[in-house]
């Protein structure tokens, strides 16, 4: 096992609410990275994204963080993070890669060297764990593959970022029933470059839990049983978070990276 690269897996999103297709995204992430014989998965971290986001529909983030929590009760290797969504400004994903590397560097004492590409460990193992490490772990970003696609969407993706989030943490990504993520690699010459360090996972069990899908459900009184764990559930119940109300929320926004970037190229254009 000493010759494996520690690596952590950090995945963010809106968790509106969180589903049992995100928990199942981090395992089958890991059973990938195991396979390739480079890799042992130590820890994943569920980042739910802050209110100010402003995508329809999303619920408090203390709401969000509260169902994660509940949800990752029974997971033994992942947590959430509440720092992101306790942002006051929305935070572009590479400032949360940042974030949590400088993070966990400060935890374990760990000093980086200019140039070197080495992601410290999470403490969630066990304080013991960091110490007895012989190689610093590696950081990735755990998503769905379709997050390949937003990279062309203009003013949503800095093209800094997406060469900072694939060239130095790199991307695992989740295909979902009906894509074919691979086919937006060649598209792109900064994927194309950085494309060793994408990998990407099939589901060969595929299964098309949509947050947006339950949230409607649970508008409609359905029953989401076996689509959310039990717990979280009874949270949604008990503090009555996703009604038609709460859908109206943020109605006619625009997400803020479309807002901040989007300003940006028409001040380059005046």
């Amino acid at each position: 096992m000493k010759h494996l690269t520690p690596l952590v897996l950090l995945a963010c999103g809106s968790f509106n609410p969180i589903t049992n297709m995100h928990m199942r995204l981090f395992e089958l992430a890991r059973d990938h990275l195991h396979q390739t014989g480079k890799y042992r998965v130590i820890g994943g971290i569920i980042s739910p994204v802050s209110d100010d986001y402003g995508k329809q529909g999303l619920a408090a983030a203390k709401h969000r963080i509260k169902m994660a929590q509940f949800a990752l009760e029974t997971s033994e290797w992942i947590r959430v993070d509440p720092w992101e969504s306790e942002q006051g400004q929305w935070s572009e994903t590479v400032t949360v890669l940042r974030h949590h590397y400088k993070e966990l560097l400060k935890s374990h004492h760990i000093r980086k060297l200019p140039g070197e590409n080495n992601w410290p460990i999470e403490k969630a193992a066990g304080a013991s764990l960091a110490s007895s490490l012989s190689v610093i772990p590696e950081l990735k970003l755990l998503c769905g593959a379709d997050i390949l696609k937003t990279f062309q969407t203009p003013n949503l993706w800095k093209e800094e970022h997406i060469g900072e989030i694939v060239g130095k943490f790199g991307l695992v990504c989740i295909s979902r029933a009906g894509s074919d993520p691979a086919q937006y690699i060649p598209e792109s010459k900064l994927l194309s470059r950085y494309q060793h360090n994408i990998y990407l996972v099939r589901e060969w069990i595929q299964n098309e839990i949509s947050a947006t899908h339950i949230r409607h459900a649970l508008r409609k009184g359905q029953s989401v049983k076996y689509l959310l764990p039990d717990s979280v559930i009874s949270y949604i119940k008990q503090h009555n978070i996703y009604t038609e109300e709460s859908e109206q929320k943020n109605e006619g926004d625009m997400l803020k990276p479309l807002k901040r970037y989007g300003a940006v190229i028409n001040s380059f254009n005046d």
